[in-house]
């Protein structure tokens, strides 16, 4: 089951001035579909992220925005004007790379007004957004360095700086935090989250790394072998996934293969392949027809344990555990169920004297912290 922009524009409609607008676009590599009919609306100030694996047509569909790539079918329109036949440099876009880019026999003042000298900006204007772009970046008294004179982190804000200094309508982020560590990684992107409030300015950001979009977005588009699966806010992505490939590729979570049992006014029943009945939620999305094949998902998170059978009529399973994991900041339990089954439980660490493993336990959840969602084809 896939999903166009229109079908769930996920809680924006404060805004109403597109800057990207992407309808019907296709792309083929040897005759094969990179990007397949894809529908996809940013709005003006947006930070839109377009998720998925490698292979997905992500970085494809950024290159068609940009220019690097022609379409070859459907249309691309940026500020409300068609893009399909122009070329890179004269659309009002700047990508940022994720290998920076920086030419290496410039310093960093010439980094960034590389394309103003291009576009022949009177001298006197170019210092001045220059000056501009350094400050916004914090990278003031690093006019004279040379990229390898420079750190990763410090690189990357160049990288962001030659693409603001020329007050582009869209800022499109190619994997831009992925060369880095994990520790700037998450300083970067505190970086970029600010920028773009100060800025108020359209980013579209690729990226593989979930938490990294999830933290960052306005709303994400989630792609799947060239198709969009399902665009939302961060919460909607998170909390209720319409496919299943969305609900296994944003964080993690325990699915359980089985088929509609009954349905009532607020609730579904699903009898699982291994024998369990859990019962489900009944949301917008929620298929309820008997019979129907489903996978329920229950986030880690979303999961009890007591040592002690608790006092709930259902989605309440006997088992014991098999492993626990200390992080430090939370705990990772897995759990085997009586019927052989293995869930993931994730606890906040609150200091506890933790279990040991064989430890006979309980594991539940309410009705409302799962999903059924239909067995993707």
């Amino acid at each position: 089951m896939t999903q166009t922009a229109s079908q769930n524009q996920g809680g924006m409609a404060g805004y109403e001035s597109l800057d990207v607008e992407l309808r019907q676009v296709f792309k083929f590599f040897n005759q094969e579909p990179a990007v397949h009919g894809i529908d996809l609306e940013v709005k003006q100030g947006e930070f839109f992220s377009i998720l998925g694996p490698s292979g997905c047509g992500k970085t494809t569909t950024l290159r068609l925005i940009a220019g690097f790539e022609m379409a070859d079918a459907g249309k691309i329109l940026i500020q409300g004007q068609p893009m399909n036949n122009v070329p890179a440099y004269r659309r009002p876009v700047n990508t940022v790379f994720q290998s920076y880019a920086l030419f290496n026999h410039l310093n960093v003042w010439d980094n960034i007004a590389f394309g103003l000298k291009l576009k022949k900006v009177h001298r006197k204007e170019i210092n001045s957004r220059v000056e501009e772009a350094l400050k916004l970046v914090r990278m003031e008294g690093f006019q004279k360095r040379f990229p390898y004179q420079m750190s990763g982190g410090q690189q990357q804000r160049v990288a962001l700086a030659r693409a603001l200094v020329n007050h582009p309508a869209v800022v499109l982020l190619d994997e831009p935090l992925g060369a880095l560590d994990l520790k700037l990684r998450k300083e970067m992107q505190f970086e970029l989250s600010n920028l773009h409030r100060e800025l108020g300015m359209t980013f579209i950001m690729v990226t593989h790394d979930q938490e990294e979009a999830l933290s960052l977005s306005d709303r994400i588009a989630v792609m799947n072998k060239g198709r969009i699966e399902q665009i939302g806010t961060p919460s909607q992505i998170y909390e209720k996934p319409r496919t299943a490939f969305v609900a296994d590729f944003i964080g993690d979570t325990n699915f359980f293969a089985g088929e509609i049992a009954g349905v009532d006014g607020k609730n579904v029943k699903v009898m699982t392949k291994s024998g369990l009945a859990i019962v489900v939620n009944r949301q917008e999305e929620t298929p309820t027809v008997n019979g129907t094949s489903v996978n329920v998902s229950v986030r880690p998170e979303k999961v009890q344990l007591s040592l002690y059978k608790p006092s709930v009529q259902t989605n309440c399973f006997e088992g014991w555990l098999v492993n626990v994991m200390y992080f430090g900041t939370h705990v990772n339990y897995v759990v085997e169920l009586k019927n052989r089954e293995r869930i993931n439980v994730l606890q906040p660490n609150t200091m506890g004297i933790l279990p040991d493993p064989d430890t006979q336990i309980y594991a539940w959840w309410t009705e409302k912290d799962c999903l059924a969602i239909i067995t993707d084809n």
